[in-house]
Order: structure tokens, then C-alpha cells, then sequence
């Protein structure tokens, strides 16, 4: 009798040999059973200001506890985290011991608000998210999710149940460019995004922008019109500045200029918040009022130097309200 298993958990649809292991290395196949050899055995464990996710409208500087362990189910070629994403668990050499319960008091004594599920990719220790965020929420602690949104929708709705934030990649609107440097397609993560506005997930999207293969102005027009219309104009939107590295060291680093076109053109299109991330010291790092230009946060880097929001998340000038999680 065949011990195969079919995973269903993301779009590649691995079909497990007995023993074997998925496209993301850590899903295996034990005697007819499917196991992600990671779950409670993270990695890499941090104290993060929840900008570094980043999340920018979403309990601005608070400290979040963040983890993630080794597997990806893509393969991208600008990785900046592969030691860890394109290993398997028994490949690292570093491994804490934290079943969710501990996880949750680890980051309780830390006086952490906040679990971030990150660094790899959450969606391959979905199991472990899905326990962790469980206790997590009985135990007053949200719950945020980083990850490159290739999952099937069924299983992201209901991972949704325990999750309370998202930034997710959106790495190009262009599917020939999943194939090429991802692994992947761009449809299944177009679906992911949507899911998450459906289930009341706050959701931010990061767009890294790489010189010559993802940042053609015209398809960046189309990328945040569908955004406008499939996630609405409050959905913030971080352009990103790639660096080489990982198997992608032939290109320079994405000019400031090149940023700065795609911000504006992500603010013609309606976007209301539009970021520009890995750039420290460029107004793009800062929240303002969409209805008069007020400065509402100021950033550098990863720190919150000013917030002039008040617990509901107005403007102090025009009392507008700022899409958001505040308090």
C-alpha cells in the first residue's frame, strides 16, 4: 500500500514519498503522516520594534517577540534570509526548545505585545502559528504574520482565526517573474492578500524593488491599481530597497530615484500610505495625514522618533482618522 501524502497546505501540491520531505524541505512524510519537523524548534528568535516587520499602522514601536525556523516553500533568488529559509530544520545548528506554551511566556516576560511569525516563512510551521497563536490569544498577545502569502486559501482562512496582522510580499505583478527568481506563481498570493482583507486581518504589502527585473513603472501603476480596487486605498504599501546577495549579487542596489518614481506613482494611483523601506533618513519613512499633509510619525530606520496620533488614531490638525491598529 502507498504511503504517498499529498500536501494542500500551499500551492505546489507536493506529493510526499514515505520519508520524504516537500518543496520547503521540513514537511515530511512519516508512515503516512504528515509532520513539520520544526514545530516548537525555532531558529532564530529576536525582540523586534514592530516597524522592522515592518508594520507601520499597526501599534506603532511596540516590541514585538518575533521567530522562525528553517524551510521556505519558494526559492528566491534575492533571499536575505537563506540560511535559514532554503535549510531544513535538521540542518541548523542552532535550535531553541519552545512548544507554544513556552513561546507565550517567553515572550510575556519580555514584555512583548505582540508574537511575530517570521524572518523564513510562517507558512511552512503553519501548525506551530496556528498553537502558538491560539494561546497567544487566550494570554492577551496578538498575533503577526510576515510571509510571502503562497498558501491556499482554505488553510490561510483558517489560520486567520488567531492572526490579528500581516505584511506580506507581493514580489512583483508580474507571474513571469514568480517563475523565474521565486519558484512560484503570482495568482495563489494575489488570492492570499484578498483573504486577508475578507478576514479582518490587518494587512500591510511590501514590494522589493530590483533594478531591470521588477520595477517598470507601468506595472507598478497596474500593481496598485489592483490594490486600490481588490484591497482598498488604505492598505499601506512599502517599496522596499534591494541589496544584493543570496544567488543575485549581479545587480546594484535599487537607486533612490527608482524609489521615490514608485512611490509617487503608487500615490497617484489612490494609494493614501505609501513607505519606502531599507533607505534610513528618506521622508518615505514617515505617516502623513492623507487629508492635509500633517506629519503624524516620524521614523528612522526601525524607531518611532514622533507620534502625534492620538488612541484613536487621529490626526491632531484635521481630526481624520488614519487607517490602523492604534491601541
Amino acid at each position: 500500500m502507498s504511503l504517498e501524502i499529498t500536501c494542500e497546505l500551499c500551492p505546489h501540491h507536493c506529493v510526499i514519498p514515505d520519508g520524504g520531505a516537500g518543496d520547503c524541505r521540513i514537511r515530511v512524510n512519516l508512515g503516512g503522516r504528515l509532520v513539520a519537523t520544526t514545530y516548537g524548534r525555532p531558529s532564530a528568535i529576536h525582540i523586534d520594534p514592530m516597524e522592522k516587520k515592518p508594520l507601520f499602522h499597526f501599534l506603532p514601536g511596540a516590541p514585538v517577540f518575533s521567530i522562525g525556523t528553517a524551510g521556505c516553500n519558494l526559492h528566491c533568488l534575492n533571499c536575505q534570509n537563506w540560511q535559514l529559509s532554503q535549510k531544513g530544520g535538521e540542518e541548523m545548528e542552532q535550535v531553541f526548545d519552545l512548544e507554544p506554551e513556552a513561546l507565550v511566556k517567553t515572550a510575556k516576560a519580555q514584555d512583548c505585545v505582540a508574537l511575530a511569525y517570521t524572518y523564513a516563512e510562517p507558512v511552512v510551521f503553519y501548525e506551530y502559528v496556528e498553537d502558538s497563536g491560539r494561546v497567544a490569544r487566550a494570554q492577551g498577545l496578538r498575533n503577526v504574520f510576515v510571509t510571502a502569502a503562497y498558501i491556499e486559501r482554505a488553510p490561510l482562512k483558517r489560520l486567520c482565526r488567531v492572526l490579528d496582522a500581516a505584511n506580506a510580499d507581493l514580489k512583483a505583478f508580474d507571474d513571469g517573474f514568480y517563475r523565474r527568481v521565486n519558484a512560484g506563481r503570482l495568482k495563489p498570493v494575489l488570492d492570499a492578500l484578498v483573504t486577508f482583507k475578507q478576514e479582518g486581518v490587518w494587512l500591510e504589502v511590501t514590494n522589493l524593488l530590483i533594478p531591470t527585473l521588477n520595477d517598470d513603472l507601468a506595472r507598478i501603476r497596474a500593481m496598485c491599481q489592483w490594490m486600490v480596487r481588490e484591497l482598498g486605498p488604505d492598505t499601506p504599501l512599502h517599496f522596499s530597497r534591494f541589496h544584493p546577495m543570496y544567488r543575485m549579487r549581479n545587480l546594484p542596489p535599487t537607486p533612490a530615484e527608482a524609489l521615490d518614481r514608485a512611490r509617487s506613482e503608487a500615490l497617484d494611483t489612490g494609494l493614501r500610505y505609501v513607505y519606502i523601506g531599507n533607505l534610513p533618513g528618506h521622508e518615505g519613512e514617515n505617516t502623513y495625514c492623507p487629508h492635509d499633509g500633517t506629519l503624524l510619525i516620524a521614523r528612522t530606520g526601525f524607531w518611532v522618533m514622533e507620534n502625534h496620533l492620538d488612541e484613536e488614531g487621529r490626526c491632531p490638525k484635521c481630526r481624520n482618522k488614519i487607517a490602523g491598529v492604534w491601541k
